[in-house]
């Protein structure tokens, strides 16, 4: 609940001002309505300790974030990113209805304390795992995420995308209490479904020059790191080695805590950027730093937590799973060590790749010379959206400084979902907790002596003439600020690496003639999920319905028999 309550509060004071440009042409009352009716309904979901509340409240969850997704909805573009999240997020219940039904039967009670260790507790697994998956942004469950998130107004993105996708891992980790000790392929499945969704998350946002879409991608890769960590966690169970349990779920739900505070703080930092730049293509802003002081500088906290560098908090959570998983080389046998190094090699190369990814991001949008003329005259944000930008990028460096504390406060829960003794619980902590206290120590230690560095050269500087040159431009007699990298160029290198996974497209107009006077370039880089799953299945449905149109002709007496048909094949099959 606290990073609920903390993020849905400061998103609050943010969106306060960010929707005062929407005042003129919206009912702002409508939009806080639906916000307000998200967070209570996020309440419910983590407080419900029965299946018909809990399915109630998130049902409530799923509709008060499409009417917030689709606030805009004079545009064709929402409209359509509402929908797709709409229907997702209904195939989404549609499993956890068959998963509380199944509970319920077997139970005979839909009250959280009446559910044991169940029969068949595999296929609940499964359901589960897509049910709570699709809310979560589980590779391939994921497509919504792209979607929507642009959609939506920025506090928005910033609540969904920081705790709202939690809840699926909450939904998850809460049945996995239900299910009694866990069998060594529940930690495969997750360890594969977090390794899909962390290094395609970050390969897709990579290729991305929509600000808000790339975090989008992001969110998908951090939802994977957490499922790595829940995955050990699992095997750990399965195998009785309580270090690797302990270690990995001890890591994905930090990481849970971590993410909404970075991924919050970038959300809002993009919204900042948008408001005071006019856009959100990466392609067209630059230079913003000098303009933007506060939002840059905030941006860059987020930047260095989410990547996973000491000394902020996105490094201690990462920092706990890869632990995990070196223990889990070490205890584990050689049939099973196989997701323990396979958890090592993904994090290495997802940790690379998004610091490749926010090194662009960051660059484009805040470093070098503005591309356009409105980045140019791009304002600071006010005073209730600096706030909360601070606000975020504060509670980033003070999560790492506490690191070591909150990882003990962690015990009761570990407690309950590992089923083992808090004393074992607290024997593989303590040591963990030591090493933190001296990696963040030392650090933080560094860090304030390069910020002093930074401090004493600028003191040196301040009041010495400064000349500013053009930087070489190859011979090119007029340059502009057009002709710096872009995201796309300087994502290339590692994109061409993966261009049979990204399937990126390029359109080129190429210069024609002896005085050209213009050439594009396009590059689009599609959902592969989206591309060869989602729409062939979907089109294939639409068919398949348009074929049956004939059932529905409009005549009323019809109607009235098919209803009187079907009430007596219910009951012959129910008395017979």
């Amino acid at each position: 609940l606290l990073p609920l309550f903390v993020l849905s509060t400061v998103t609050a004071v943010y969106g306060s001002e960010y929707l005062e440009v929407y005042r003129e042409r919206k009912h702002l009352g409508a939009s806080w309505f639906f916000f307000n009716g998200l967070v209570a309904s996020m309440t419910v979901v983590v407080i419900a300790r029965n299946g018909i509340l809990f399915l109630v409240a998130w049902e409530v969850m799923a509709l008060a974030s499409f009417f917030l997704v689709t606030f805009e909805d004079e545009y064709a573009s929402v409209r359509h990113a509402g929908w797709i999240y709409l229907v997702a997020t209904h195939i989404g219940t549609a499993f956890l209805l068959a998963l509380f039904i199944l509970l319920g039967r077997e139970h005979g009670s839909l009250d959280f304390d009446q559910f044991t260790v169940s029969a068949g507790p595999g296929l609940l697994f499964l359901l589960a795992v897509i049910g709570f998956g699709t809310k979560a942004g589980f590779m391939p469950l994921h497509v919504w995420l792209p979607e929507a998130h642009p959609a939506a107004p920025t506090h928005v993105s910033a609540l969904m995308s920081g705790v709202m996708i939690k809840t699926g891992i909450y939904g998850l980790v809460r049945v996995l209490t239900w299910l009694g000790p866990p069998v060594m392929w529940w930690g495969w499945v997750l360890c594969g479904i977090g390794l899909c969704s962390g290094v395609l998350g970050v390969l897709f946002a990579l290729a991305q020059s929509d600000l808000k879409r790339m975090l989008a991608y992001s969110s998908v890769e951090n939802v994977g790191v957490i499922t790595l960590g829940l995955g050990l966690g699992l095997i750990g169970m399965s195998a009785g080695a309580p270090s690797l349990a302990v270690l990995g779920i001890a890591g994905g739900l930090l990481h849970v805590i971590n993410h909404a505070l970075f991924k919050g703080l970038l959300f809002l930092g993009a919204g900042a950027v948008m408001h005071g730049a006019g856009t959100r293509e990466m392609s067209r802003l630059g230079g913003l730093l000098n303009r933007m002081p506060w939002t840059g500088v905030s941006f860059l906290v987020g930047v260095v937590a989410i990547v996973g560098v000491p000394p902020l908090n996105g490094f201690v959570s990462e920092f706990l799973i890869y632990l995990s998983a070196f223990h889990g080389t070490m205890v584990l046998s050689r049939t099973a060590v196989t997701p323990a190094l396979a958890v090592i090699a993904g994090l290495a190369l997802i940790g690379g790749l998004a610091a490749a990814s926010f090194t662009n991001t960051f660059g484009m949008v805040f470093l070098g010379e503005p591309r356009t003329e409105r980045a140019a005259y791009a304002h600071e944000v006010g005073p209730a959206m600096r706030t909360s930008l601070v606000f975020l990028a504060v509670g980033c460096v003070l999560m790492a400084v506490l690191a070591p504390w909150l990882v003990v406060t962690l015990v009761p829960v570990l407690t309950t979902v590992t089923t083992m003794s808090s004393d074992v619980v607290v024997a593989e902590l303590e040591p963990v907790a030591h090493a933190l206290s001296l990696v963040t120590l030392g650090s933080g230690g560094l860090a304030l002596v390069f910020a002093g560095l930074v401090g004493l050269r600028w003191r040196l500087l301040a009041h010495r003439q400064v000349t500013e040159q053009v930087t070489w431009d190859c011979g090119y007699a007029r340059p502009t600020a057009r002709m710096q990298y872009t995201a796309a160029s300087f994502a290339q290198p590692l994109t061409s690496i993966f261009r049979g996974l990204l399937r990126t497209r390029i359109w080129l107009s190429p210069p024609r003639g002896l005085f050209p006077q213009r050439a594009t370039l396009t590059r689009e880089t599609d959902d592969l999920s989206q591309t060869w799953l989602y729409q062939p299945l979907f089109a294939g449905m639409g068919r398949l319905f348009a074929s049956l149109r004939w059932v529905q002709h409009g005549r009323v007496h019809l109607y009235v028999l098919y209803i009187a048909v079907t009430l007596v094949v219910l009951m012959v099959w129910k008395l017979g």
